[in-house]
């Protein structure tokens, strides 16, 4: 089986040393797989989505703004 190296900050390497029972190569294998299962989903959608950039823009916004509106009370 091929390596993958993966670097992360000092802090959470710390983190992962107190937690030695986890076997991390396992986890990083996982969360590579659902990753790449989640992208080949969103790309079977986009092949016979009718959705333009614009359209995908707009709804951006709006999410933006009800999101805003909901944490902060108001829209900016």
């Amino acid at each position: 089986m091929p390596n993958v190296t993966v670097t992360v900050p000092k802090e959470l390497k710390k983190e992962m040393e107190i937690l030695e029972e986890v076997n991390w190569s396992a986890v990083a294998r996982k969360a590579f797989a659902e990753k790449i299962a989640l992208l080949r989903k969103m790309d079977k959608f986009l092949e016979t989505s009718t959705l333009t950039e614009e359209d995908a823009v707009k709804i951006g916004k709006k999410v933006n703004e009800a999101m805003w509106k909901k944490h902060y009370g108001k829209v900016k």
